[in-house]
């Protein structure tokens, strides 16, 4: 059976393209309708397990399916064998960006990626949203969190400190809970340490950390990659930050290998190692330690009014933080690269149509980011011709 697991989930993570919602339709459609390990029902009990504890929910499924095939053992091969392809592939890429990542033949094929990554994110924030955002108090909680984050408060604080208000005041609204819980919300959080010297335990640690409290959707990522490695440490650039974006999106498997190529960026193949175990060592042990506990949570006015909570709230990090860097891929990079307005409206364009083709088709992000990388080789040619 261990075997079994294995074969399975390394396919998986080598044909995975299309971010979790493909990953999740894999699964099932492999292990629920034509090995029928699990039932649609156990299924759907496992994955919005995966909801209510951090971490990638497509790679918490393969630990949740690996565990019900073959234990225990089943759990870390199935997560393993899921991550590992995308891994290997990442920090091949990650070689390659750093030996040609400054040319500018290189430059201009990522001026074209950036903004349909921008449109894949917003995109995934919109249904994300729809979801998440289920009465008018979240939606007033998203809003205010939304403006916290982009004056700079603290993300954890904000994911904790909005998680608890928001679901203090859900849970009771009449209550004095609710005055508690808007003062938590509007509570100032300190920020963490200020810039210092890379080392590899210290970006372990930031990936550990960041891997413990993900919620919400592996986009979710960006907010707290950029507060910590761009802004508290100084150790990426947004441009940086975005390419990392790119290729975790390009590649098979959980998007939060982009902590693999952050790694290998930084310090090269053994720290792009460290930071990947960092980054998913919290979600072995989440679902390790929770499985069997978690379905009753939903059952609990205050655990499921908890989990509503810091859902909204990690999306709304996740907004602020897409403005931020859809202002360095839309408007930033294409006057340094090309010193032209119209650069600026080509990346615009691409932002649009990335945006509409994906609301509106099925068409899979990787055409897309591939697309839009043609349309920077081809603005590069032109402006060279």
């Amino acid at each position: 059976m261990l075997q079994e697991v294995a074969r399975i989930f390394l396919t998986f993570g080598i044909i995975g393209f299309g971010g979790p919602a493909a990953h999740v339709a894999l699964m099932r459609e492999e292990l629920v309708r034509r090995r029928r390990w699990v039932t649609d029902e156990q299924f759907i009990d496992l994955l919005g397990a995966t909801n209510l504890i951090p971490g990638p929910n497509s790679t918490e499924m393969a630990m949740h399916l690996g565990h019900v095939r073959a234990g225990m053992a089943g759990l870390v091969v199935g997560g393993a064998c899921f991550i590992a392809p995308a891994m290997v592939i990442v920090m091949a890429l990650a070689a390659v960006y750093v030996a040609v990542g400054t040319r500018p033949e290189v430059a201009a094929l990522l001026y074209g990626v950036k903004p349909v990554i921008i449109a894949v994110v917003a995109q995934a924030l919109w249904a994300l949203m729809r979801t998440a955002v289920k009465n008018v108090t979240l939606g007033i909680g998203a809003v205010v969190l939304f403006a916290l984050s982009l004056a700079g408060v603290n993300e954890i604080a904000l994911l904790v400190i909005g998680g608890v208000a928001l679901a203090a005041i859900a849970a009771r609204p009449r209550s004095r809970a609710a005055a508690a819980g808007l003062a938590m919300l509007m509570a100032p959080a300190t920020a963490l340490a200020g810039p210092a010297g890379f080392s590899v335990a210290g970006m372990g640690a930031i990936f550990l950390k960041i891997g413990s409290v993900l919620y919400g959707s592996g986009y979710v990522l960006l907010a707290f990659l950029r507060a910590d490695f761009v802004e508290r440490l100084g150790w990426l650039s947004d441009r940086q930050l975005l390419d990392a974006i790119a290729i975790g999106q390009v590649t098979p498997g959980p998007v939060l290998t982009t902590a693999t190529f952050i790694g290998y960026v930084l310090g090269g193949p053994w720290a792009a190692v460290v930071a990947t175990v960092a980054i998913f060592l919290p979600g072995f042990v989440f679902v390790a330690l929770s499985g069997p506990l978690i379905p009753r949570l939903r059952g609990w006015r205050w655990t499921a009014a908890l989990m509503d909570g810091v859902n909204v709230a990690s999306l709304s990090l996740m907004a602020a933080v897409s403005v931020q860097l859809g202002r360095a891929a839309l408007f930033d990079d294409p006057m340094r690269l090309f010193q032209s307005p119209l650069a600026v409206l080509v990346a615009i364009a691409l932002t649009l149509v990335a945006g509409a083709l994906l609301l509106k088709t099925r068409v899979n992000s990787v055409w897309l980011v591939a697309g839009g990388a043609g349309v920077g080789g081809a603005a590069y040619l032109l402006l060279h011709a």
